[in-house]
């Protein structure tokens, strides 16, 4: 599906309750009827003329018990980032979706070609003009201890960064990001600092090299001992320097 600019549709809300997310922008403006939407935990009611754009990848609940009718525009422009979690009250929208519902039912090539960017111009109108910068959502704190505890039970396992980030509900790419930012390590730099953290615990407390090695996850004792010889390197200065 095209969704740049974006592709827009004219769709009917039952009875029959609905979820699900997007990886693009939603955007939706009531023609008739009511249509209940819970995003993200947030109530919104749509009403002819009113109008609201779900970000992507916000899971939203949708019914109307007396039916519904919507336009609605699928697309990933980001411009549409600025109008996220606004209500829209908009004369100048509202009035252009009405007129793109027209246009819609006789199959006007216009309508699609021209809908998606003009509704993004009226819908910065009278008032409702774009913020300098998208609203910031919080983030989703990390309980490093508790993922440490975790990751040092399955430090026997090659441990990919999509494992990790589902134990603290991230995508790769946010755990990725969010872990450089957080502990100045990449992913894997973060894995090898704690299976060298739990091996040197482990041959402190006598365990062979062997057996050390099995549970921290490396290929072969001798990978162990290069690793542990490596920080040991790493950590005292050589005879040789100034």
């Amino acid at each position: 599906m095209n969704m740049a600019p974006g592709l827009l549709s004219l769709r009917h809300y039952g009875a029959s309750h609905g979820s699900h997310a997007h990886s693009h922008f939603q955007v939706l403006l009531g023609l008739e009827g009511l249509l209940d939407l819970e995003i993200e935990g947030r109530g919104q009611r749509i009403a002819a003329g009113d109008g609201c754009v779900i970000p992507p990848g916000e899971r939203h609940d949708f019914e109307s018990r007396s039916g519904s009718r919507c336009l609605v525009l699928d697309t990933a422009d980001a411009g549409w980032q600025y109008h996220a979690h606004r209500p829209m009250h908009n004369a100048h929208a509202s009035s252009l979706a009405r007129y793109l519902d027209l246009a819609l039912q006789r199959g006007s090539p216009a309508a699609q070609q021209w809908g998606a960017p003009l509704l993004l111009e009226a819908w910065g109108a009278e008032g409702n003009q774009r913020l300098p910068h998208p609203p910031k959502r919080p983030q989703r704190p990390i309980d490093w201890r508790q993922l440490t505890a975790w990751a040092r039970q399955h430090l026997h396992e090659p441990l990919t960064v999509a494992q990790l980030a589902q134990q603290v509900y991230l995508s790769p790419t946010q755990f990725a990001s969010r872990c450089r930012s957080e502990t100045g390590l990449s992913v894997m730099q973060w894995v090898r600092a704690q299976r060298l953290s739990l091996a040197t615990h482990l041959r402190q407390r006598g365990h062979s090299v062997a057996d050390t090695a099995l549970q921290c996850g490396y290929l072969s004792p001798s990978a162990l001992t290069a690793a542990m010889r490596k920080q040991r390197n790493a950590v005292t200065p050589s005879k040789n320097a100034p």
